[in-house]
């Protein structure tokens, strides 16, 4: 008997599932410490054992919502169990991601060296 051949991209569909379903099951948890959180991004390790779960937060503390995510990884992945049609359901670790934050910085530095700049123009 042949070994089925693992389908092209399909760690990125599980990742793209995971997504979706983990941003549903968010909206269920009571936690009052996990803000507005939206999910930017899943990393599906190759054997589907850990999932690592970016997320940014719109309203809240960042890293109030990352201990209340990552306690309520085990409730999440429980619910992932029920959604997903996969043999491995992957551990869920929880990480803030910065690109938001790193964006808006990068932002400001380029707005303040254009004002520094007109500023010397005028000189």
């Amino acid at each position: 008997m042949r070994h089925k051949r693992a389908t092209p991209n399909r760690s990125f569909r599980v990742a793209d599932q995971i997504q979706r379903d983990v941003a549903e099951l968010i909206r269920e948890l009571k936690d009052p410490r996990i803000g507005m959180v939206t999910i930017s991004g899943v990393d599906v390790t190759p054997d589907y054992a850990h999932a690592k779960i970016f997320f940014s937060v719109l309203v809240g503390d960042a890293a109030e919502s990352e201990l209340a995510l990552n306690e309520a990884a085990g409730f999440l992945r429980n619910g992932l169990f029920k959604r997903l049609q996969i043999h491995t359901v992957p551990t869920l670790h929880f990480h803030f991601d910065r690109t938001t934050e790193r964006a808006a910085d990068l932002n400001a530095l380029i707005l303040q060296a254009n004002a520094s700049r007109a500023k010397d123009g005028e000189d």
